[in-house]
């Protein structure tokens, strides 16, 4: 693993982080980008290449840039097919190959849950394993998959959709006519609006801003029985997708970063439970399920280790 600095890109709906790493450290950050102010993909990587220069005056020994974006990549070809919950970015651009010619330098361009999942394999959480699944819970549902110590890309755009999985056959319809996709059901918004909706039936008005991941924590801690049970429907659902990927790759462990994760026992005590009535006891007794250690900097310390190990010819 290359220690070099790297410039690095964590690209997010509402905000782009881009700072300077190297290693497991964040040596400088520029202020975040307003995505959804872009008028077009072209704008977005316009602002970002001026933010890289400004940082690589700084940081002249820089020898790469990471992206991680959340969306469809194709992670050999450097394309970005479709940025999720970027209206204006819907079709194919090879941000690759206009990134590098902008700027000199080598560019790497991976889904932003790999790059997460590639710090906490190489020095979070994940350290010393060669089998981990890593689950970011937001917006959506991210993941991002090493087996026998290499990152599962899959062919064309990215494996490890995990979000798009199914947990009902006959469920709800994803954006891909996908049916029970697990993140139409555990999303930080269908949270909300489900918690919402179950205050509203108990006669107790409550918004859906107002039911936050970290919010209803709160309130169950509080012992609000609504937004406990909230959560507990929350781990049975979650649940769903561990048991599968438990019982089709037997992983070292299961690695879960984002806002609903930082609720700690309140999630993973109720996930536990439901896991150890449904998985067989040889898969049970060898299920670690860990808080990601990077927390929101994981995405951007992923993508800086990505660039320096890319530079190096060692990215695996």
């Amino acid at each position: 693993m290359s220690m070099s600095k790297a410039i690095a890109v964590d690209f997010g709906g509402t905000g782009i982080k881009i700072g300077v790493t190297c290693g497991r450290q964040l040596l400088d950050k520029a202020a975040p980008l307003p995505t959804q102010q872009f008028e077009s993909p072209e704008a977005i990587i316009a602002a970002m290449c001026a933010t890289i220069r400004e940082l690589r005056e700084r940081h002249p020994d820089v020898v790469a840039v990471g992206l991680g974006m959340p969306g469809w990549v194709h992670f050999e070809a450097g394309v970005l097919y479709q940025l999720t919950n970027v209206p204006v970015w819907n079709h194919e651009v090879p941000v690759r190959e206009v990134m590098q010619q902008a700027l000199g330098l080598p560019v790497v361009l991976d889904n932003d849950a790999n790059c997460m999942a590639y710090a906490e394999w190489k020095l979070g959480a994940g350290r010393g394993m060669q089998n981990i699944v890593c689950l970011t819970l937001g917006t959506g549902i991210g993941g991002g998959i090493i087996i026998h110590d290499r990152m599962l890309r899959g062919s064309c755009v990215s494996a490890a959709e995990l979000g798009q999985t199914s947990i009902c056959y006959n469920g709800k319809v994803g954006p891909f006519g996908n049916r029970g996709a697990v993140e139409e059901y555990i999303g930080n918004n269908e949270m909300a609006a489900d918690a919402a909706a179950r205050y509203a039936a108990a006669g107790i008005t409550r918004s859906v801003e107002e039911c936050t991941p970290y919010q209803l924590e709160l309130l169950a801690r509080a012992g609000d029985a609504i937004a406990g049970q909230v959560y507990l429907d929350f781990a049975e659902k979650l649940g769903c997708l561990v048991m599968n990927m438990m019982y089709t790759l037997a992983p070292d462990a299961f690695i879960i970063g984002g806002g609903v994760a930082k609720a700690g026992d309140l999630l993973f005590s109720p996930l536990d439970r439901c896991l150890k009535q449904q998985l067989f006891p040889v898969h049970y007794a060898n299920l670690r399920i860990l808080p990601a250690h990077f927390g929101a900097d994981a995405g951007i310390i992923g993508a800086g280790l990505m660039a320096s190990d890319y530079a190096a010819g060692q990215l695996l």
